[in-house]
């Protein structure tokens, strides 16, 4: 739990100092990120897990003032994302495996989707978002025969924000909250175990 740990401490830390200006969020943010998706092995298995009925999202960590969550997304093979916003800034990294992200532009005219651009995200890469950059996409696992984990970080407590699935096709927006998959999250202050091993 130490890089999980760090990471919560350096990033709130970057917090304090920058508040909502989203240009050194993503700056230093994304590097703090690509560090702790650089080494996979400090995700416990209880957050890592798949379920074959829908991909699972995991609170690690929420902010006590909800200015950011850090979240692990978990895809079974061929499990993907509707078509959505995210109304926050939000910085994706791929921990194990791969995903896919078809990006959504909207007409201004129409209020109608039309595709974006398409790109693949390998292990050990990040990935930005915002209502200012482009927030709207589906995300899916890129391998069609092992699950795929990404660590998420938004600028809000995610779970708990009122966002929108966009049909493409009709440009019609439902409005839902997410929540999450589990109702308990990693233990990050316990460092018994680290005294044990003085």
């Amino acid at each position: 739990m130490a890089r999980l740990r760090n990471f919560v401490q350096n990033f709130t830390l970057l917090i304090d100092e920058v508040g909502n200006d989203e240009n050194r969020v993503f700056a230093d943010g994304k590097q703090l990120l690509l560090e702790l998706v650089s080494q996979d092995d400090w995700l416990p298995d209880r957050f890592a897990q798949p379920n074959p009925d829908r991909y699972q999202q995991y609170l690690l960590h929420c902010d006590p003032m909800e200015r950011f969550c850090v979240v692990s997304f978990v895809w079974w093979p061929g499990q993907s994302t509707p078509v959505h916003d995210h109304t926050v800034w939000g910085m994706v990294g791929v921990l194990r495996g791969a995903e896919l992200c078809e990006e959504f532009d909207l007409e201004p005219t129409s209020g109608r989707l039309r595709p974006g651009r398409t790109h693949q995200l390998a292990s050990g890469t990040v990935d930005l978002i915002s209502p200012r950059i482009g927030d709207i996409h589906r995300v899916s696992n890129a391998l069609a025969d092992h699950p795929s984990i990404s660590i998420h970080v938004y600028g809000a407590n995610i779970g708990a924000v009122s966002r929108h699935i966009d049909a493409a096709d009709t440009g019609l927006k439902t409005r839902f909250i997410s929540g999450y998959s589990n109702n308990v999250t990693p233990i990050l202050w316990d460092r018994s175990e680290e005294h044990l091993e003085c």
